[in-house]
């Protein structure tokens, strides 16, 4: 079953607007399934095959004189020459929506690539599954089933067993890609650091404390989070750059992209034992968040997102900067609202002049209200603080 993915129109109006649109995104997350059903008229390469790596490597002018329009070229990382050659066939071709690129490693990081593309990429992140696209699929799901489980599209279309999927996932796709990224020869030290670095999911970033507990250097600790956001498994929420009060942490807090991966890096082999881990607080956290970021980049939005916490631990778990307008969500993993779960946002009305209507509390609970002119809104809805 083809699960529609919300991203489709804005891909749509993308290609109309440029003539490379690229479509990043973590392996795995559906981005070769998505290009062929939104653009069926084009031809497909995948740059995976040795034979068409090589062809594209050796002879860049060559593969795109036989790909020069309408065409999809999948995992475009592979070969990063094309594009300062990809850059003089679109001058030529004035074209919009000529090439569909898609990529499991963030390449326009890297400058140089970013110049080439400039003022003609339009760009688009797919990230797994949303929950407003799963339901879907299937009407009903716990916040504990979807936090184990994740959201990479095959647990789903081909029913594997999320212990199988991850194990995989981590030992191939992540091994290979991370290694090319960065020449990583240890990789169980990596990956020791993963497990880390899953272990504080929702917290701040503590670098030094993370290198000493990994044995690894302060400078391998950056390079290491470098990999990982470059290959879309991890972001770095940054503090809010207002200071109200010239006391706010200056640290970064890190998120996965996908719960289940950090289920699965936390030792967790069944749903049950979401329910009771010490940490189940910080991965709803994280749910939330992530579910959020998914909408940002499904709306073609890209509006920013922070959180603020002073030195007296005053925190508001997410600020998102919407044009002229600033959210502020709170989020809490019980089920049952209580009215000292608005106590940090209040403090933040005060402090930022927020009113009510710009102000959210996501809950584990399952009945959306209001409170005080707050917007209390259970899981399920989380999305619609975008709306």
């Amino acid at each position: 079953m083809f699960i529609r993915r919300k991203i489709t129109e804005e891909l749509k109006i993308l290609s109309n607007e440029f003539p490379v649109v690229a479509i990043l995104g973590p392996r795995q997350s559906g981005k070769t399934t998505l290009s062929g059903k939104v653009f069926p008229n084009h031809r497909y390469v995948s740059l995976e095959d040795p034979d068409e790596r090589e062809f594209a490597t050796l002879d860049p002018r060559g593969f795109l004189n036989k790909y020069n329009r309408k065409v999809i070229i999948d995992e475009i990382q592979y070969c990063p020459e094309l594009f300062s050659y990809l850059q003089g066939v679109i001058d030529n071709q004035k074209e919009t929506g000529s090439f569909i690129i898609t990529g499991s490693e963030n390449y326009l990081m890297n400058e140089k690539i970013s110049q080439s593309l400039a003022g003609r990429v339009g760009l688009a992140t797919l990230l797994p599954f949303s929950f407003t696209e799963l339901k879907a699929y299937k009407k009903s799901y716990s916040v504990n089933d979807l936090m184990f489980a994740g959201f990479y599209p095959p647990i789903y279309s081909r029913n594997i067993r999320p212990a199988s999927f991850y194990s995989t996932y981590v030992h191939t796709y992540l091994e290979r890609d991370v290694r090319k990224i960065s020449q990583i020869t240890d990789f169980s030290r990596f990956i020791r650091f993963l497990k880390l670095l899953a272990g504080r999911t929702g917290q701040l970033l503590n670098k030094n404390a993370l290198a000493i507990e990994a044995g690894i250097s302060h400078t391998t600790i950056e390079k290491w989070l470098s990999v990982l956001e470059t290959a879309y498994i991890i972001f770095r929420l940054q503090p809010w750059f207002k200071n109200f009060n010239k006391r706010v942490v200056k640290q970064p807090k890190i998120y996965f992209y996908d719960t289940g991966l950090v289920s699965y890096l936390l030792g967790m082999r069944n749903k049950h034992e979401i329910e009771t881990h010490y940490l189940r607080g910080n991965i709803f956290e994280n749910f939330v968040i992530s579910e959020l970021a998914k909408e940002n980049f499904n709306r073609g939005h890209m509006f920013g997102f922070w959180f603020w916490r002073n030195n007296h631990n005053n925190e508001i778990d997410l600020i998102i900067e919407a044009g002229k307008e600033n959210l502020a969500v709170e989020i809490k993993s019980g089920e049952t609202f209580r009215s000292d779960f608005i106590k940090s946002l209040t403090q933040w009305s005060q402090l930022s002049n927020t009113p009510a209507k710009n102000m959210f509390v996501v809950y584990g609970g399952d009945k959306s209200m209001t409170f005080k002119d707050i917007n209390i809104l259970e899981w399920k809805n989380a999305s619609s603080v975008l709306d």
